[in-house]
């Protein structure tokens, strides 16, 4: 490392430390009143390119980052703004499909800092982390500049910080439960606050959706005189077949057929994804049956997607695999992808779980495919104590399934021990599997354990 990248991560942290002393994201005051007065300061930068909005309860940042890499292949410069963060906050805001350097994220702070001080003076709720976040993105992308901006969603829709961004697309991944203390437990009260991204006489790309969801999607849509693509209907995923390190898949777009992609993700819900993201840029250059994509940009870009804590594999002999999986509907997601695409001897996995998460519904999910568990926790203030989550577990395990480790280091150097045992000497050690899941910190976590980087 050099002495300018040294001084540049230093830098930003200290700037992460004046962050952190604001509002954390995970705590909502619903309003769009202080980032609008911070982009008025700053001249709206959020209009100075056409943005693709991505909302949803899964999905979202896998979502993006294939919208984005389309984009990129296709030609254009790209600014994606994503959260929350694996491993560093850089990763939040990335143009040419890289995070920012640490010293460009300290210069877009320093530069919104007086702004944002501002507008903590005239208002009785100052600015919290996520709303300065966004006001970074939008002028870093401003500053670069991007011909197209990809916001994801941080909670819920309406009163989300990105939702200032008059956004022509609008994608509505996959609608479940999650955020109950802000979003409620209400399935289509959580709709509702999710479709508020629809702006008038945009075109809104929609994943399939259990039918309260869709029912309260399409009234916005008819209230926002917008236009609308659904999954199933316009576009999805014709066939999907297991291949080495991913899977090959034929996708119905909006303009028409796309065969022969590879995707290097595993899962079906990522083939979905797929398509979610395909038929997004079709709606964003004008879908038409005379105007499909370039196939070899297709396949390009998709053969280039990077989806990092998504299933990803960090180790070999035994399979080490890390899922931010953080809610029921995510690690139902997981579960069924291990089982379909994975062979595994036998599967341990290391969770570590938030405490405002519904620990028990995503146990649930992990319980038919998972042999034995490591209970620990990560570094958040917010992480379930491991012997409370072990109490959870032990209802639907059983107590002779789990182990409780207080370090997520020592929680996967014995789940690694778990998977290579065997009681049979004729038994090949082979095949055991780990996975490092229950939240998007202990997946962030686990990758840098394996000493994988930033992405």
């Amino acid at each position: 490392m050099t002495g300018t990248e040294s001084s540049g991560l230093q830098e930003l942290r200290v700037v992460e430390a004046e962050l952190n002393e604001r509002r954390p994201e995970t705590q909502i005051e619903p309003s769009l009143d202080r980032i609008r007065a911070l982009t008025d300061l700053l001249a709206e930068p959020q209009r100075g390119y056409p943005v693709l909005h991505v909302a949803g309860t899964n999905g979202k940042s896998s979502t993006a980052r294939m919208v984005d890499a389309l984009l990129s292949r296709i030609g254009l410069r790209v600014g994606r703004y994503t959260s929350p963060h694996l491993q560093m906050a850089t990763e939040r805001i990335s143009i040419d499909a890289r995070p920012i350097s640490p010293a460009d994220y300290v210069e877009a702070y320093r530069d919104v800092a007086p702004y944002v001080s501002l507008v903590d003076s005239r208002s009785d709720v100052p600015m919290s982390k996520f709303e300065v976040l966004t006001g970074m993105a939008f002028a870093a992308f401003a500053d670069a500049p991007v011909e197209a901006a990809v916001l994801e969603v941080g909670l819920g829709g309406s009163w989300d910080a990105t939702n200032v961004a008059d956004a022509h697309i609008a994608v509505l991944c996959p609608v479940s439960v999650d955020h109950t203390d802000y979003l409620g437990s209400d399935l289509a009260g959580i709709a509702g606050e999710k479709a508020g991204v629809i702006k008038s006489e945009s075109v809104v790309v929609l994943a399939a959706q259990p039918a309260e969801v869709e029912q309260v999607v399409m009234e916005r849509v008819a209230e926002m005189d917008a236009t609308v693509a659904r999954e199933g209907h316009e576009f999805g995923v014709l066939e999907r077949t297991v291949a080495v390190g991913g899977q090959m898949v034929r996708l119905q777009g909006l303009s028409g057929v796309y065969d022969e992609v590879f995707l290097p993700v595993h899962g079906e819900h990522q083939a979905r994804n797929a398509a979610i993201a395909l038929a997004t840029v079709e709606a964003f250059f004008g879908a038409g049956s005379d105007r499909q994509l370039d196939i070899d940009s297709v396949r390009d870009g998709f053969a280039s997607v990077i989806t990092p804590g998504r299933l990803e594999r960090v180790r070999s002999a035994p399979t080490v695999l890390v899922d931010a999986a953080h809610n029921p509907h995510g690690a139902r997601a997981l579960a069924d992808a291990v089982s379909s695409e994975f062979s595994f001897r036998r599967l341990v996995a290391v969770v570590g779980i938030m405490g405002d998460k519904d620990a028990r519904g995503i146990l649930s999910e992990l319980e038919p495919v998972v042999e034995e568990l490591v209970i620990t926790r990560n570094s958040s203030s917010r992480s379930m104590d491991p012997d409370e989550l072990a109490g959870v577990a032990s209802e639907l395990f059983g107590q002779e399934r789990i182990v409780v480790e207080a370090r997520l280091d020592d929680a996967v150097e014995t789940a690694i021990g778990m998977a290579e045992e065997t009681s049979d000497p004729n038994e090949s050690i082979t095949g055991g599997g780990v996975v490092i899941t229950g939240s998007v910190v202990t997946a962030g976590e686990g990758r840098a354990l394996f000493g994988k980087e930033p992405v």
